[in-house]
């Protein structure tokens, strides 16, 4: 579990710096990264939240 919150606070770190770059710079190119991001913050949200009921389970 612990490599997974890494994962996710990696991945928040990254949405953040490209949505940031897309907001304050104006690069467009931003975007579509923010926006990866965003979709593998999902997956990962999705698994954590698998992996937590199956911790609260035992």
């Amino acid at each position: 579990m612990k490599d997974l919150l890494v994962k996710i606070n990696a991945e928040i770190e990254t949405f953040k710096t490209e949505s940031e770059t897309l907001i304050e710079k104006g690069v467009k190119a931003a975007g579509p990264r923010a926006r990866k991001s965003s979709l593998e913050l999902e997956k990962l949200f999705k698994e954590f939240r698998k992996v937590s009921v199956e911790s609260a389970k035992k």
